[in-house]
């Protein structure tokens, strides 16, 4: 145990390293026109690795998490275990201290019923899902806890969070006034009873919601009025399920209902692939003369992402998504059964397509440079919780779209983008076609940086830089390296 306390120390110091590193580092990554090869395996899910840690870390016993995702997110929630009275082990992999070229294996040795009031400060880095999962377990506890994190997370909302946990009792404040942020203070213990909230801003503190409600007597019901990213929900009823909770979700997402106190026994977990980092090769194979095969696909329907098969076989992708052998066989350009792999809408009804993403917002940047390179009109539509991420994505997408050429309207919840192919039906070249190179800042947004990697990538002709490129460590490390493995040819600046 000793051994294990002064590993936590270790990986709470490195990763504050890490984060140094990452965010410092002023990486710039040049892309252009390449070819994709091969097979590639994308990294574990962020959402299914930060949930298996917390749950281990509620439970009695040892716990092992096989094929995490080792970025700064999850490794900032290995850090705050600690703070809990669990511990983590990332060894059992044969990891470094801090875990950042960890695969495999990670092993929780959970705190039971000796689960405690963070013991500190909790410092979540650039991690909103820690933040929102956290805050609503650390207020079962009786004692005063405060969240923080960098400078990305001091800008974050955290108002749902401070009205939904004071409705059960807690008391719940923003340490600066007039302000809508962290550090964000809470005293518990909350008790048992029910919640009415609009659950539109994120889907993250609802699950935390519902993890906390294993710590209460009673349980916990919600009432959303008006649910999104409820693909999340799934996720984590099915991960409370696992744990032994009993879960009910309506239809509609209106009514939750988990009931508590539950007590965990240890378990072993493997975490699926992100489909939120296949979205990234598999645009990029789209926009190029490329044949890959995207290898270790989640089929369990837990993560909503998956949607952006049918939203790009829609558009004419060429993508055969094997499901027996867990694989997406991705053919784009020349490469195309077609010989073109022109991405239209023409077939669409109203030659337009029409994306709903608030289900599965992560995927906005890799749908809009897709966009981009695709002929005809793309609505991206209910999509106001993408103001609410790493940076406003609806904004930012917008602005540097245009940069590069693109012709795009932003509204308040959508995004249009009136796109072109690079070429025709018949192969010849589009004289429409404006997109071009330039340099965009990724505004430290790991999926800004890696959707305007593979831009650069569909380009015929021309160069994007992109500033701060290091930052898509957060959902997919070496996310470059392994590009390059396929043949992208990104180079550092």
């Amino acid at each position: 145990m000793v051994e294990n306390v002064l590993h936590n120390k270790k990986i709470t110091k490195n990763v504050t390293k890490l984060r140094t590193l990452w965010y410092n580092a002023a990486m710039k990554i040049l892309s252009s026109n390449s070819s994709l090869r091969g097979s590639v395996t994308v990294p574990g899910s962020k959402s299914h690795t930060i949930r298996a840690l917390l749950l281990a870390a509620l439970s009695d016993g040892v716990c092992h998490i096989y094929n995490p995702l080792p970025s700064a997110d999850c490794l900032s929630t290995s850090a705050a275990l600690p703070l809990l009275g669990a511990s983590v082990d990332l060894h059992s992999c044969g990891a470094d201290d801090s875990g950042a070229d960890s695969a495999g294996m990670w092993t929780v040795y959970g705190a039971g019923k000796n689960i405690h009031l963070p013991s500190d400060v909790v410092n979540v880095g650039d991690s909103g899902s820690l933040l929102y999962f956290l805050s609503s377990i650390a207020a079962t506890f009786e004692g005063w806890t405060v969240f923080t994190g960098d400078e990305s997370i001091r800008k974050r909302p955290v108002h749902h969070v401070v009205e939904a946990l004071n409705q059960l009792g807690a008391e719940c404040y923003v340490s600066q006034p007039g302000k809508n942020v962290c550090p964000l203070l809470i005293k518990g213990p909350v008790k048992s009873g029910k919640v009415t909230t609009a659950g539109e801003v994120s889907s993250q503190y609802i699950s935390g919601m519902m993890m906390a409600a294993l710590r209460v007597e009673g349980g916990i019901e919600l009432e959303l009025t008006n649910p999104k990213e409820t693909p999340y929900l799934t996720m984590t009823q099915k991960w409370l399920e696992k744990a032994g909770a009993h879960v009910e979700i309506s239809s509609d997402f209106k009514h939750i209902k988990v009931d508590g106190p539950v007590n965990i026994k240890a378990f072993d977990s493997t975490v699926p692939s992100d489909w939120e980092g296949v979205a990234f090769p598999l645009i990029a194979a789209l926009l190029t003369d490329s044949d890959i095969t995207i290898e270790g696909i989640d089929g369990s329907g837990t993560q909503g992402d998956e949607e952006i098969v049918k939203i790009l076989q829609s558009v004419g992708g060429e993508i055969e998504w094997d499901k027996e052998k867990c694989t997406l066989h991705v053919c784009g350009g020349s490469k195309a059964k077609n010989g073109t792999g022109r991405l239209t809408t023409e077939n669409l009804p109203g030659k337009e397509l029409h994306v709903k993403i608030s289900g599965f917002p992560d995927a906005i940047c890799a749908v809009a440079v897709a966009a981009a390179f695709t002929e005809g009109t793309v609505y991206i539509e209910d999509a106001a919780v993408c103001r609410r991420k790493e940076t406003d994505r609806i904004k930012v997408m917008a602005e540097l779209l245009k940069s590069l050429g693109a012709d795009v309207e932003e509204g308040s919840d959508f995004l249009v983008i009136r796109g072109h192919s690079p070429i025709n039906a018949d192969g010849s070249r589009n004289k429409d076609f404006a997109l071009h190179g330039g340099n965009v800042e990724s505004y430290d947004d790991h999926r800004i940086a890696m959707s305007f990697a593979c831009f650069g990538l569909g380009l015929p002709e021309g160069e994007v830089v992109i500033n701060n490129a290091e930052c898509c460590a957060v959902s997919f490390p070496h996310f470059y390296e392994v590009m390059n493995e396929l043949g992208a040819g990104f180079s550092e600046m």
